[in-house]
């Protein structure tokens, strides 16, 4: 039960934030000012379903991964430290901070600074979070197991 909950906790954190960087991608491309703020005050208000799953996902996968020597778990708990790293240090600040300022409709060049931080740590994150899931994906897998060598004569 427990991996169920790792895995439907970080597999929801994932798609969010690809969600939220996509939302962002396409409103600075195609959209005008007020798409630009809907999508900065829907990204804080996804932070709402955001930092639940990343926690259920972190805190699940610290108990999964307790006593493991395993080199991908070792892998998977230091990503995990730069993920909640960009997340509490840039992502949530940068969220509110251009929430503010497209409510406000100021889109100035600390929006637009802000704005490149803010893809490029959820980059990041997209990016770690992914290797994280095929890490876990390759724990679950049993390993192979050695068969005979089939010989001509056989």
């Amino acid at each position: 039960m427990k991996t169920r909950i790792h895995a439907f906790a970080g597999a929801l954190a994932l798609l969010t934030i690809c969600i939220f960087w996509s939302a962002t991608a396409i409103a600075e491309l195609f959209g005008d000012a007020s798409a630009i703020a809907s999508v900065k005050n829907g990204i804080l208000a996804g932070m709402l379903v955001l930092v639940p799953s990343m926690a259920i996902a972190g805190a699940s996968g610290f108990s999964l991964g307790k006593g493991w020597r395993s080199p991908a778990v070792a892998r998977e708990k230091q990503r995990m430290k730069i993920v909640a790293g960009n997340g509490v240090l840039v992502l949530l600040p940068s969220a509110v901070f251009l929430a503010s300022k497209a409510g406000a409709g100021e889109f100035d060049t600390a929006f637009v600074a802000v704005q490149a931080i803010e893809l490029a740590a959820g980059a990041v994150n997209i990016t770690l979070l992914s290797l994280n899931i095929l890490d876990g994906l390759a724990l679950r897998r049993k390993p192979a197991r050695a068969r005979p060598a089939k010989t001509l004569l056989a």
